[in-house]
């Protein structure tokens, strides 16, 4: 995969739902991983693009939360992120401190990170004017949300490509919906991209990584299911689900 089948596919995205309008500021929270990475890298190449091509004029910041996990050393990504001229930030926070005051079965709350970390970001993005914030949830993070919904939830439903939180009044879009997690890898072997390894006590141990490793079952022997899984996120026209207290006498197959 290439960074410019990357960008082709953040073009789709923006394209299929609206992700950028031209004036956006937008704000990519940056962990130091490799989705959040690529990113930030490619939303600054897209950047570029756009501009010229379809005069949508647009900027981009990378913040980093820094949590507060020991032993994380950026200094590789900031001399990367400095030479290409993306703006970039570190913003302080007290989050692991908190997290550790509220452990469940001496473990921090999954759940509450996150929730926690969308409220710094959103502040975050504020200070430094952005009025969008773009989370690096690819198409695999989709399908696994879909999955988990249904086996903890008894609901059917995945996040969305871009919403708005009316209480903070920010905007959350997702450019990477169409790029699929080995798409990722691949690219950022081939970009040569910095990497920081996460030091999150709970990192590899959660129902998300459980929930990867069964759809890799069910990728092994069925080999189109992944493509499938996707596009049926956004194929509404045969959405078919059962209604209580539908007349079925009136209903057809």
């Amino acid at each position: 995969m290439s960074m410019k089948k990357i960008i082709g596919k953040i073009f789709k995205a923006d394209t299929d739902f609206n992700l950028i309008q031209k004036g956006d500021r937008i704000c990519v929270g940056v962990s130091g991983g490799k989705d959040s990475v690529l990113l930030l890298y490619a939303l600054s190449l897209y950047q570029k693009a756009a501009k010229r091509i379809a005069n949508k004029d647009f900027s981009v910041i990378g913040i980093h939360l820094e949590m507060g996990f020991e032993n994380m050393d950026f200094t590789d990504l900031h001399s990367f992120l400095k030479k290409k001229e993306i703006e970039y930030v570190d913003y302080p926070t007290r989050l692991y401190e908190i997290l550790k005051l509220h452990p469940k079965n001496n473990k921090i709350q999954c759940s509450l990170c996150s929730k926690l970390k969308k409220g710094a970001i959103v502040q975050a993005a504020k200070e430094y004017s952005c009025n969008k914030v773009a989370f690096a949830h690819h198409a695999d993070d989709a399908i696994e949300t879909l999955l988990m919904n249904m086996i903890y939830g008894a609901r059917i439903s995945t996040f969305s490509p871009a919403m708005h939180l009316k209480v903070s009044g920010m905007d959350f879009i997702r450019p990477l919906i169409y790029c699929f997690e080995n798409e990722i890898r691949k690219t950022v072997e081939q970009e040569q991209l910095p990497l920081v390894k996460s030091t999150c006590p709970n990192d590899g141990y959660t129902k998300r990584q459980e929930t990867k490793e069964l759809l890799h079952q069910i990728y092994h022997a069925f080999p189109t299911a992944k493509e499938n899984f996707l596009t049926s996120l956004s194929n509404q026209a045969q959405l078919d689900l059962w209604v209580k207290g539908e007349d079925w006498q009136h209903s057809a197959e």
